[in-house]
């Protein structure tokens, strides 16, 4: 989103920049002004952007700053007065004693500003200072970065919130040359925020992928889910299954490549096989798997879980696919099962409620077959140290076997059939990722009544607590939503290039980025936010 940058603004852009008055990004941030050295701060001039920064002296000539501008917006700045920092050919990027772990975060950000690199050092008038603060009581997704006497220093507890604070600089510099005076204290609203790709429908290159990884980086989005197996095709190699992988897919080589760049920029990959429906992909390898009806009739993409060679297929895939991703989570699927869909699941797929009676008791119903079915697959997953994710419909009221609930809900929709409101999950304890089809759902052609969503409508009428439709549910729950996704579906996978999806989830992904760190109603008007999106853009 931010590629680097060809010429820092003039001295006169920069004094521009600092004459605004102090505002914070969420409203509740401190704006009062600094006493004592914070209030003394270096003599700014007008200079070529490779000048060396001023020495320090003592002044009060300097309005207070503003806060810096980025997307999403910091949550506190206190204001300072001071020339703020720019970059220079003569500042560098060091380490903290102690904190050579972010080696990596400070070489990327040296790269980005054109600043030297190096390493654990004293820092001098010019330079950034990364710094790791174990002790740091706050989140590890929280940073602070200062800006006094010449130079900036990031700090947090963890590597991620250093990282992000990166980020923070990387923007307001892209917008405005330099970074404001002061004191940014920064955190996300929620601990989940994120991206989801279809590429089993429509294939993206390596490339395309990656630019989205850093796009997502640079606005603090910290999860990528890739769904990668559908009816249409598998799309990443398989050694255990090869028959079952489609002819345009990713190697595993290839996949690698994608992890250790979202690993660097501190995304978290939460990969999805979905079972025991969209299947059909590997159901053409394995049609003796494939559900029937009683009448003979093949339930598209579903497998028949009755029959004992269906877990130990996708167990296999389980197994294989979660020793090459890792992480944290993995993604069951388990919606839009359409043994379920028919008026009479029992009458239709008899063979499926015998094993349902066999397996939990005279009284079983699918509904109870297909909910053990999600259990055993994350008994599966979950000792690789992974929770389990499933979509909302794939869960159901009543029975005699309850979801687990270690299993985090991602409610996508109330159209399914047997689907519940939102308040039905979070009444029974359940933590809930937003993935709200009304405003997340960006699927190719516009097929059922879908439209491409915009940034307008996310940044003005979503918020994390909008689960379905346009209605929030009660702020009593707003603690066991963990965050949302932006979705990419490819349901008509030429509707649109790759080039014109990179453009058309461009500000949508700003603007869910947005309500996801910061709560409340956006300082920022949509036109203002959209003005800044362009001059953000406009590094390079």
């Amino acid at each position: 989103m931010f590629p680097p940058r060809g010429s820092l603004v003039t001295g006169a852009a920069l004094t521009a920049a600092v004459m605004a008055l102090v505002s914070c990004g969420s409203g509740d941030g401190g704006g009062s002004e600094p006493t004592g050295d914070a209030a003394s701060s270096p003599a700014i001039s007008p200079s070529s952007p490779d000048a060396d920064p001023p020495s320090p002296s003592p002044t009060r000539s300097y309005p207070l700053s503003s806060a810096p501008r980025t997307i999403p917006a910091v949550r506190e700045h206190t204001a300072a007065r001071g020339p703020g920092w720019k970059p220079s050919s003569s500042g560098g990027v060091v380490l903290a004693d102690g904190s050579g772990a972010l080696a990596d975060e400070a070489r990327l950000l040296a790269k980005e500003l054109r600043l030297h690199y190096r390493g654990e050092e004293t820092p001098r008038s010019g330079d950034v200072e990364l710094s790791l603060d174990k002790g740091a009581k706050s989140g590890a997704e929280s940073y602070t970065l200062t800006t006094r006497d010449g130079r900036v220093t990031i700090s947090g507890p963890d590597e991620a919130g250093v990282f992000w604070g990166t980020r923070t600089l990387k923007q307001a510099v892209a917008a405005d040359g330099t970074f404001p005076e002061g004191v940014v204290n920064d955190r996300p609203d929620r601990p989940q925020r994120g991206f989801n790709l279809d590429i089993a429908r429509k294939p993206y290159s390596v490339d395309w992928i990656e630019d989205r990884l850093r796009e997502m980086a640079d606005l603090k989005m910290n999860q990528f889910g890739l769904h990668f197996s559908d009816d249409q095709a598998f799309r990443i190699e398989s050694r255990t299954h090869p028959e079952v992988v489609s002819q345009d897919h990713l190697s595993q080589a290839q996949v690698k490549e994608i992890l250790a760049l979202a690993k660097s920029l501190h995304i978290e990959v939460v990969p999805e096989i979905d079972s025991p429906g969209h299947l059909g992909a590997v159901l053409r390898a394995h049609p003796d798997l494939q559900l029937h009806s009683v009448s003979g009739t093949a339930s598209k993409g579903s497998l028949d879980i009755s029959k004992p060679g269906a877990a130990k297929l996708i167990d296999e895939l389980l197994d294989e696919f979660t020793g090459l991703f890792g992480g944290k989570f993995w993604h069951l699927g388990a919606d839009e099962y359409q043994a379920l869909t028919v008026p009479d699941p029992g009458a239709s797929y008899p063979q499926l409620l015998a094993a349902a009676r066999r397996k939990y008791g005279d009284g079983a119903t699918i509904e109870d077959l297909a909910t053990g079915w999600l259990n055993d697959r994350a008994a599966v997953v979950r000792p690789e140290g992974m929770t389990a994710k499933a979509w909302n419909d794939g869960l159901f009221s009543g029975g005699s076997v309850q979801a687990d609930k270690r299993i985090e809900i991602e409610y996508w929709t109330g159209k399914e059939i047997g689907a519940r409101e939102p308040e039905a999950y979070l009444a029974e304890g359940r933590p809930v990722v937003n993935l709200n089809d009304e405003f997340l759902y960006y699927v190719l052609g516009q097929p059922n009544t879908f439209v491409y969503p915009t940034g307008k409508r996310i940044y003005e009428q979503w918020t994390p607590l909008v689960l379905r439709g346009t209605r929030p549910v009660p702020a009593k729950y707003s603690d066991q939503i963990l965050g949302g996704r932006f979705a990419v579906w490819g349901d008509f996978p030429n509707a649109q290039t790759q080039t014109e999806v990179a453009a058309g989830i461009r500000l949508p992904l700003a603007a869910t980025a947005q309500k996801l760190w910061v709560p409340g109603k956006p300082a920022l008007s949509w036109a203002e936010f959209t003005a800044l999106a362009a001059e953000i853009d406009g590094w390079g």
